[in-house]
């Protein structure tokens, strides 16, 4: 892990912290998850922490934050290359590809094509994502993250759009925003966060 900085380190905690602990929503298909890491991982790493000689809910229950810190660091941030993009967009992909995997890196692609920089949409960092990712923030490196985190907000609307059961995740019970639209905001400026109202209008016709 000596690839990894003391600031790195710092991001995959905070992500630990901001997913929670043991969880095992029917609504999500992430299905069983504790500190954000769940069962499917577990079964791709072949991690059955109980020595039963299967991986199932009560692996997951096992798992330790710093189990958790170092799958995100190995499997989330090192191996999809994150470390090859510019520094400032460093914690906003990781977090996002903890949470949602390779279509953390599509969202980034789609920003990239929407700039003027043609790239494939294919989920993987490679020479032309970094490349074209460069571009893109050298034109813009005052605006690059919070379109990223714009983008990945409207990511997350468009799931609700499409699943009503995932609407709970971007939307409170008492009509707020809900943990999704949270964490997403919580990479962009305070000027671009929705008010109220305009996530009241975002929301309406979900009922």
């Amino acid at each position: 892990m000596s690839t990894v900085t003391t600031d790195v380190r710092q991001m995959a905690e905070e992500i630990v912290a901001r997913e929670g602990g043991y969880v095992n929503d029917p609504d999500d298909p992430g299905g069983a998850t504790k500190y954000g890491v769940t069962i499917h991982t577990m079964r791709r790493l072949g991690l059955d922490l109980t020595g039963d000689g299967r991986v199932d809910a009560e692996d997951v229950r096992q798992i330790s934050r710093e189990q958790a810190v170092t799958i995100f660091l190995t499997h989330y941030f090192i191996k999809p290359r994150i470390a090859e993009l510019p520094e400032p967009l460093h914690e906003t992909v990781f977090d996002m590809y903890v949470n949602a995997g390779g279509n953390a890196v599509k969202i980034l692609q789609r920003l990239l094509n929407q700039m003027g920089e043609e790239v494939s949409v294919d989920g993987a960092i490679g020479p032309q994502t970094v490349a074209a990712t460069a571009r893109a923030f050298g034109k813009a490196p005052g605006h690059m993250v919070d379109a990223y985190g714009i983008a990945r907000r409207n990511y997350y609307f468009r799931i609700a759009d499409n699943r009503p059961a995932s609407r709970k995740y971007a939307r409170t019970r008492s009509g707020g925003k809900g943990g999704w639209i949270k964490r997403a905001e919580q990479f962009i400026s305070a000027r671009y966060h929705m008010t109220d109202a305009e996530f009241q209008a975002r929301v309406a016709a979900w009922g």
